[in-house]
């Protein structure tokens, strides 16, 4: 074919053509090819020239990138065919906005554009504490122990257990003794299983260096945690070495070192302490004592009924509390006496017990010994008990199932058979007047009657039997021992008596915690009342202490009342500890106190203010209606008051003790008063002195409110 301007030669075309066959198949590797020359090796050899004989602008450059224009001329484009005049631009043309078709058919959800959206970010931490408090709660409601285990292994995160160890201790300190107990059954089911060891020691490490923060939450965390950390010692699951090691890395003055001194010295130095630390919550069945005791004297009572005793030891055995077998052999005994045809089944059940090993020869001792300390109370509901007792005991030792010590142990005993028929009479009689003014709430009668016993040496015996029968009763008979205590010191009561009998409380604490759970801590709350209250002096504490062995439970009771003394706000708080009556914050009390007055000395009738006084329900504080009316009536000059304060003290509303405490508050303040009402000590002479001649105050008492002051008459 001729060639002419615009045209390609016949050699031009065939290589052309040759390049666009390969163009349209994969080329292989120049160093793989096994032809001579490649197709790009073939352009390069046959330069394209101008028809004409010039030498074309494209010399040297490949076909691919080279494009003739209508005018004829060959012109150099982009590399992938981009831009150049005459061109359509590369296959994806960048520079144009591209657009999205999500009804494409070949929409690809890749090709999208990436958002960034901002999100917090969660601390594994943190969602694990929250996750532990679920799993605690629940726990707490279900008693499921392979639940909780189950769930904590499922939550993962196990280097955070030593949190789930402090959250649990936290949480238990602030309820009720079951739910103590259950969380010191599951720090022990999960001990190796689910935590480890050190895991457990670091949760401990981490609750005594928060301990002082508990202890602005919890009146009483110094001592509920020193029975965790005894108790998982006891359990096995801390070593005794724990308390030295973490003494050491804790201050002496923090909260923490008095949690591990308690502990050491209170709890796990104790005589039986395993025992105790045990129970201490109920036991290890998670129930309490009192549920327990139920459960005793329903399987005795199904027993009677039905005679077969090998039912009866398998009961007893699955109750699973060795260590409470002493309640089996009381009420069993009890039984014996109350129903005569159940005396012969009773006696051949304890037998057998003994027998088979399954009630320990103390614990038979220990029944036998609880039942004598109570003949007394005993006998008012059963006349003959203390025959039938009598009869039982010389049977029970020749027949070799009670040991022989015990009527050795019982002669010993102050309160044993061999007391004085005037001290056994004695206590016949103040039980039931303690009974009586349970019921009726009347101190004047009480007074009255002890009074008329005669046997004021027998003092502290009667503070014993009071604080006694209270520990077993509801928080409205505590409250009322405590008035009871505040109304008898100074009348009939020295502090001499109430030491004595705080000292022989003290002293049978072991054996009183054996009936009722939480004996030292509501002994320990008596002690620290009597202080608030001013029966006690603070320095009486340590007088009290010096009579008990080091090691007995009753110092552990002595340190407890110091720490309840010493708590922020503790006077307040103490005094409600029990309800306190309708158990009103003492500032809502002082406001109430201050609007009776007023509207009696506006012109209310006595009997109606009396009442209203009454109505407080808080005997205990009556010294501050003596210490409001006697500021009354120097600031408003109207001796009206004093009227009010006669009728109070007829009635017995107003006691000898709350009225020398009124007195000696206000004595305490006349400085301060002086600079608003200048002749308040002259009035306060006249007052003291009016009050002496009424009775209201002791003759004594002058000489030790004032220093000389000149007593003058009310203007």
């Amino acid at each position: 074919m001729a060639s002419g301007e615009g045209f390609l030669t016949d050699e031009q075309r065939e290589v052309l053509k040759i390049a666009s066959q390969n163009a349209e198949t994969p080329l292989p590797s120049p160093r793989l090819s096994s032809s001579p020359k490649s197709p790009t090796s073939l352009l390069s050899d046959h330069q394209l020239k101008d028809p004409a004989g010039g030498k074309a602008p494209t010399c040297g450059v490949g076909v691919r990138h080279v494009r003739r224009s209508h005018s004829g001329k060959f012109v150099r484009v982009k590399k992938d065919g981009a831009g150049g005049k005459g061109t359509w631009g590369k296959l994806l043309d960048t520079d144009r906005e591209s657009h999205i078709d999500r009804n494409d058919p070949n929409y690809d959800s890749g090709e999208e554009p990436y958002q960034l959206v901002g999100s917090t970010i969660s601390d594994p931490l943190d969602e694990y504490k929250k996750a532990v408090v679920s799993i605690i709660e629940e726990y707490f409601s279900t008693s499921d122990v392979e639940l909780a285990a189950s769930d904590l292994k499922d939550l993962g995160s196990s280097e955070f257990h030593p949190y789930f160890i402090k959250r649990l201790v936290s949480i238990a300190m602030d309820r009720h003794d079951k739910e103590k107990e259950m969380a010191s059954v599951l720090l022990s089911s999960l001990y190796a299983d689910v935590i480890s060891p050190n895991q457990i020691r670091d949760g401990f490490v981490m609750l005594l260096d928060a301990a002082d923060d508990l202890a602005v939450d919890i009146l009483d965390a110094v001592n509920i945690l020193a029975l965790f950390v005894a108790r998982a010692v006891v359990d096995e699951i801390l070593p005794p070495a724990f308390l030295t090691r973490a003494k050491k890395t804790l201050p002496e003055s923090s909260k923490g070192y008095q949690v591990l001194q308690t502990a050491e010295k209170s709890y796990l130095s104790a005589p039986h302490h395993a025992e105790l630390l045990e129970r201490r919550w109920g036991g290890s069945i998670h129930v309490t004592v009192e549920e327990m005791k139920k459960k005793i004297a329903d399987l005795l009572r199904e027993y009677v009924e039905s005679g077969d005793t090998f039912e009866a030891c398998r009961c007893i055995r699955e109750l699973g509390v060795s260590f409470f077998h002493h309640e089996v052999v009381k009420r069993a005994l009890v039984l014996a006496m109350e129903i005569q045809a159940a005396e012969l089944l009773m006696l051949k059940l304890l037998k057998e017990a003994a027998e088979e090993g399954l009630i320990s020869s103390s614990q038979m001792v220990k029944g036998f010994a609880r039942l004598a300390e109570s003949l007394d109370d005993l006998a008012l509901d059963i006349p003959s008990a203390k025959t039938l007792f009598q009869s039982i005991v010389p049977k029970a030792i020749s027949e070799g199932w009670l040991d022989a010590s015990f009527t050795t142990s019982s002669c010993e005993d102050g309160e044993g058979q061999s007391e004085d028929k005037r001290l056994r009479q004695y206590k016949e009689e103040v039980v039931t007047i303690i009974h009586e003014y349970f019921l009726s709430d009347d101190i004047p009668e009480l007074i009255r009657s002890l009074e008329d016993l005669g046997l004021p040496e027998f003092n502290p015996i009667f503070l014993k039997k009071l604080i006694t029968l209270a520990l077993d009763r509801k928080n409205r008979e505590k409250e009322m021992a405590s008035v009871l205590l505040s109304a008898l010191h100074i009348e009939i009561f020295s502090t001499e008596d109430i030491v004595n009998g705080f000292v022989m409380l003290l002293e049978s604490a072991e054996d009183t915690a054996l009936d009722i759970l939480d004996a030292s801590t509501e002994l320990a709350l008596f002690l620290a009342r009597a202080v608030i209250d001013d029966v006690l002096a603070p320095l009486n504490l340590d007088e009290i202490a010096s009579k008990l062995s080091p090691n007995c439970s009753g110092s552990e009771t002595i340190r407890m009342a110091r720490s309840l003394i010493t708590a922020r706000h503790a006077g307040e708080r103490l005094l409600r500890c029990w309800g306190g009556g309708t158990g009103w914050a003492v500032e809502d009390a002082k406001d109430k106190i201050m609007k009776l007055l007023e509207e009696y000395e506006s012109g209310g009738v006595v009997a109606e203010a009396c009442q209203c006084i009454r109505d407080l329900g808080m005997p205990f504080f009556n010294h501050e209606v003596v210490k409001k009316a006697l500021v009354m009536a120097m600031e408003k000059k109207n001796d009206r008051m004093l009227d009010l304060l006669q009728v109070c003290f007829d009635e017995g509303l107003i006691t000898i003790n709350q009225m020398s405490k009124g007195f000696t508050r206000v004595k305490d303040g006349l400085d301060d008063l002086a600079l608003d009402i200048p002749n308040a000590k002259d009035k306060f002479s006249f007052y003291m002195e009016y009050a002496q001649k009424k009775g209201w105050l002791l003759p004594s008492f002058g000489s030790s409110a004032m220093e000389a002051p000149p007593i003058a008459t009310a203007s």
